[in-house]
């Protein structure tokens, strides 16, 4: 049986964070077994406004063996310990989704099942679950400090992401890539060469007639989805009746004191405003529904609401949520925008990129792009973006906000049977039940939905095999530990301005 031929030449289209992060994980694993090309125009603009991250940025820094404080102070960056929702629930309510863990499992029974009890039976009163974080504590004090190795130490129960200009990301990886062999050429595609058999993608022609020829193709073209969706039609899943926020307003201001080290997230009228602190500047957005709120309200919204002076003109995204029906068809597979789209309520869209590199590494074809490699990529990453629509619809389902038609709607519709399930069975027990591959960890849907205001109406009866005095008493001798731990912290922009100032 004759072996196909390996991959000889790899082209990623289009630059931007998908497209250099694509191209630096590929020559690093790849090495000089495979051709790195990519291909972007200096005319056409990147999205460039994703500035927030969730901890699993960390993992690709290490893959590709970057020096953490160069790479902030390159990126002009500063750490996150998770994501403050305000107004969310209603007007004035506010919640940290705090990265790592809420107190201490035991052995038989969950530590949110032990404080459910306490709460239930008002021996702990309307007791703050985030109390029971070091990452939501040391965020209220505007602290940050690296965890702990020892498992046995209060501060190794956290975990912590980076905010950071995305363009000076995608530049600081062109210059990594490019100095280990990848070839950058600039242009403007002008046409898609097929094959006329098996309808793969040959080649791309650009503007002064330059052709890239490959064997295989990542597409790295943002919502344009050259290749994907223009070239190979594939069509769109339209998840925007859970999801119809379609558009969002971008603009930077001036830093203003203390540097956060958390992003927040304020809802709105017509959506939510984010607010992200970099060390030179603050990110600001508003994303929206064009249904709910026309553009210039928009926009005005955002300046009223900026905590400094405006820095820059405003940059407009419009998008829908969902996803391509297939990420990877033919020898085309898609990275980023360009094989779909979810909000970035919760900073997931430098991850989605990051685990489809790491999927097609792990599926790497030859020159075939045999069909059972496509489908298990295709199925592994719908799945992704399924959980975490689910979890992103989570925060708009459960609302008692009523005071605009956007809350209104949001708030009666139907949402997925996999996300009904999950409230259903919280609502009930306090339980929560997730796939061992999952993005989001238990303590992360338990911060938004306690958050939210989901209370269960019962408790784990395991937690009843604790004495309720012993209990109470332990539980307040682990928020003091908790509270002394983030106290010892530096500040976040002194630990910044000793490790890693640009």
């Amino acid at each position: 049986m004759s072996t196909p031929s390996r991959i000889g030449t790899l082209v990623v289209v289009g630059g931007g964070t998908a497209g250099w992060m694509t191209a630096a994980a590929m020559t690093q694993v790849l090495g000089d077994s495979v051709e790195i090309r990519l291909v972007e125009s200096d005319s056409i603009g990147i999205v460039g406004v994703g500035e927030a991250t969730i901890p699993t940025i960390r993992d690709f820094n290490t893959l590709l063996g970057i020096d953490e404080n160069d790479f902030i102070r390159r990126t002009r960056g500063s750490f996150k310990l998770g994501v403050e929702f305000v107004d969310w629930r209603q007007s004035g309510a506010r919640y940290l989704h705090s990265f790592g863990s809420h107190g201490r499992d035991t052995p038989s029974v969950r530590f949110h099942q032990l404080w459910l009890k306490l709460v239930q039976e008002h021996s702990g009163g309307d007791d703050d679950l985030a109390r029971y974080s070091v990452a939501a504590s040391a965020a209220g004090l505007g602290r940050f400090g690296k965890p702990q190795s020892d498992p046995n130490h209060p501060l190794s129960s956290y975990n912590y992401a980076y905010h950071f200009d995305a363009t000076l990301y995608a530049a600081f990886l062109r210059d990594w890539s490019e100095a280990r062999g990848v070839t950058r050429t600039e242009g403007r595609i002008v046409s898609v060469e097929r094959d006329g058999e098996n309808g793969f993608v040959r080649a791309l022609l650009l503007e002064d007639s330059t052709r890239i020829a490959g064997d295989l193709f990542v597409d790295c073209t943002g919502f344009r989805s050259l290749l994907l969706g223009d070239t190979l039609g594939e069509p769109f899943e339209d998840w925007s009746h859970w999801l119809p926020c379609d558009r969002a307003v971008a603009m930077p201001c001036a830093a203003t004191a203390p540097l956060l080290p958390y992003t927040r997230a304020t809802a709105d009228a017509a959506g939510w405003r984010w607010r992200i602190p970099l060390q030179h500047r603050t990110g600001n957005g508003y994303v929206y529904s064009s249904a709910h709120l026309d553009d210039a309200a928009a926009l005005d919204r955002l300046i009223e609401t900026l905590d400094g002076a405006p820095e820059g003109e405003p940059r407009r995204l419009y998008f829908k949520a969902g996803h391509r029906r297939r990420l990877w068809s033919h020898n085309v597979v898609a990275i980023g925008l360009a094989g779909g789209f979810l909000e970035p309520l919760e900073s997931t869209s430098i991850h989605l990129i990051q685990t489809s590199i790491a999927r097609l590494l792990q599926l790497f074809p030859d020159k075939s792009c045999a069909a059972p490699e496509r489908d298990a990529f295709n199925r592994q990453t719908t799945l992704e973006y399924v959980q975490i629509r689910d979890f992103i619809i989570l925060h708009y389902k459960a609302t008692e906000r009523t005071n605009s038609l956007f809350w209104q709607q949001v708030g009666a519709m139907d949402v997925p049977d996999s996300l009904a399930e999950k409230i259903a069975l919280f609502q009930s027990s306090g339980r929560i039940f997730r796939t061992s591959d999952e993005l989001f960890s238990l303590d992360s849907w338990l911060s938004v939905l306690i958050g939210q205001g989901i209370m269960p109406q019962r408790h784990d009866p395991i937690a009843d095999t604790f004495a309720a005095a012993a209990l109470r008493q332990q539980m307040t001798g682990l928020k003091s530990a908790i509270a002394r731990a983030a106290e010892t912290l530096p500040r976040h922009e002194e630990f910044i301005a000793r490790h890693c100032a640009a």
